[in-house]
Formats: structure tokens, sequence, C-alpha cells
């Protein structure tokens, strides 16, 4: 009789929130130098380029960092870009802004391609950044579960499921499809139902670049999902009979911020160590499929990467293992 209450507590509202701070970053940013070009350029992006709306938020964010760093130094008009403010970008990025080197490295590649396309579009005499050096970092290993983790992870939702936990269905679907199929989070949200095919065992991924993909959707993650969109969706879903394939419990599509939250409170009922995300299970579906033999080329397509030189990082994950088989079994490792 109690529960519903309950459950309630259990999915963030996040919207409100992240909306209102939508707004006071959009205000700030128009108060920055080149608002006109950094707009047109987002603007290139999603139509010309195609890129997804995450991503262009993202190109969006670091050209608010660049803007900001010109500002310091007193450059109002695009053409007063010189070499040396590009220079000093990254340096500005780590002592202002705190940022890590990845992140630092994504920021500065945002600021090459917006300073190269207001160069083309005559906007710049020439790319201030053509003969600045890339910095060059050493690739992170992705953070993995264990395959008994990984299980453990997706099985969580069923202590709530006992407890009445109307949301449990759901939970456990995204959970399963996210380590059966190696999804990112943003496609997960935007997932349709009509993406599904029960019958063939798949799943139609749009992903980067609006690039489609087909994955495929093991046994376990097929059955929940099937109880999920069978039993439980139907409750969740409006008059204005919504497409998206996951809810939130008023019907509306869940954004990535529930999805994260989803996933960490379950990690933390499991009783799982460490720090993980969706994209977690991402990097476990790659690593495990590359310890059971999968063919590299298989495993990029699935993943939906556009160069094999990113999927190669999860065999350097896979011999990390096998130093530490060695180092425990061989009489000299």
């Amino acid at each position: 009789m109690n529960r519903e209450p309950k459950a309630k507590s259990q999915e963030p509202q996040t919207s409100g929130r992240s909306d209102t701070g939508r707004s006071e970053r959009a205000k700030r940013a128009e108060g920055l130098p080149f608002a006109s070009e950094r707009l047109t350029f987002l603007e290139h992006l999603t139509v010309e380029r195609g890129l997804s709306r995450h991503t262009v938020e993202a190109y969006g964010r670091d050209l608010e960092y660049f803007a900001e760093h010109c500002h310091e130094r007193g450059l109002a008009l695009p053409p007063q870009i010189d070499e040396d403010c590009v220079v000093a970008f990254g340096p500005y990025l780590a002592s202002k802004r705190g940022l890590q080197p990845v992140s630092i490295a994504r920021a500065l590649a945002a600021a090459r391609t917006f300073l190269k396309f207001l160069a083309g579009e005559g906007v710049l005499p020439a790319d201030p950044s053509a003969l600045v050096s890339r910095p060059k970092l050493w690739r992170r290993l992705p953070d993995v579960l264990s395959q008994e983790d990984a299980a453990t992870l997706c099985e969580a939702p069923e202590a709530e499921a006992q407890a009445g936990g109307r949301l449990s269905w759901r939970d456990r679907a995204i959970l399963e499809l996210f380590y059966a199929s190696g999804l990112r989070v943003s496609e997960l949200c935007d997932l349709k139902l009509a993406d599904l095919d029960f019958q063939m065992g798949i799943v139609r991924v749009t992903g980067k670049g609006s690039k489609t993909r087909v994955v495929p959707v093991g046994r376990d993650a097929l059955e929940t999902l099937r109880r999920y969109v069978a039993l439980l969706r139907p409750k969740f879903a409006g008059p204005k009979d919504e497409d998206r394939l996951f809810l939130s419990r008023t019907g509306r599509p869940l954004d990535r911020i529930a999805v994260w939250a989803l996933v960490k409170r379950h990690g933390r009922v499991a009783g799982i160590p460490g720090d993980y995300s969706p994209h977690t299970l991402r990097h476990s579906f790659a690593t495990h499929l590359l310890e059971g033999g999968a063919n590299l080329r298989a495993v990029q397509e699935m993943l939906g990467h556009a160069n094999i030189s990113t999927t190669e990082l999860y065999t350097h994950v896979d011999a990390k293992r096998l130093l530490a088989v060695h180092a425990q079994f061989h009489p000299r490792g």
C-alpha cells in the first residue's frame, strides 16, 4: 500500500536543474567573444557534418572555454587570435579550469577544428593552430568489471523486485542491454521501441555521426527486455504514445543523468567496489568478448568505432589480465 511513494524516490528528478544550468550557461556564452562565429560553427556541425546533439554540445562547452581564454587575453575579434593564444590554451585549461589531460586534448581539438573552419570561411586569413604541435597522451586503460561483478550488477535490481519495486524490471533491462550490446549511454537513451527486433535478437543503434549499426542482444537481455516491454512499459506510456524504449514512471524518455544514477545506485546496492558508470559496462562488454576469443574487427563493428585503433585499446586490457595470470602461475613469472 505504501510502496509507491518509495518508488518515486528511486528516480532522480534532474530536468529542472539541468535546464536551469543550460540557460545560465547559454547567457554566459552569449557574452563571450566570437558568439556568432561559434553559433555558425555549431550549426555547421549539426547540419553539414551530421554530428549528434551530445557531440555538438561538447564542442560548444569546449569553445566556451576557448572564448573565455581569449577574453582574458583581451581578444574580441577572430582575426586577433594568433599562434601564441592557441599555445597558451592548454596551460589555461589546466591552471584555471583544472581539467585533466584527456579533457584538455579534447578542448584543444575542438578549438583547432573551429579555427580551421573560420579560416575556410574566410573569417581568418589563415589557421593560427596549423603549426601548433598536438599534445601526446598516454592512453588510459578503461575500467572493466570482472565477469562475476558484471553479472552481479545486472542482477542487482532483482532485490528491489522481491521488495515490490515497480522499476526493477526496467532497470534490469537497461543493465542487461548495456552489458549485452556495449551501447553508449546516449545511444541507449535514444533507442526507440521499433529498434528492437526480438525475432532476430538484434537492436538497431544510431551512434556517432548518425551512423546506424546492428548489434546482437544476448538471450538474458532479450528475456528481460521482453518482460519489461510486455508488462511494465505499457503502464508508463501515456496518451502521447511515446516511442522511446526506456521511459520514466511519468512516461517521459529517460535522460543520461537518470541512467547514470541508476547504474551507480544498483552498483552500490550490489556492493561492487570502485567508480563505475554506464561506460564501464561498455568497456566490460568489449573486453569480455576479446577474452573469449572474439575477432577484433567484429568487436569494432559492434562498438561503432570508426577507427580500429580505438578498439585495440581493449587488447591492452586483456594483455594486462594475461600478465597477471602469467605472474601468478608461471614458475618465473
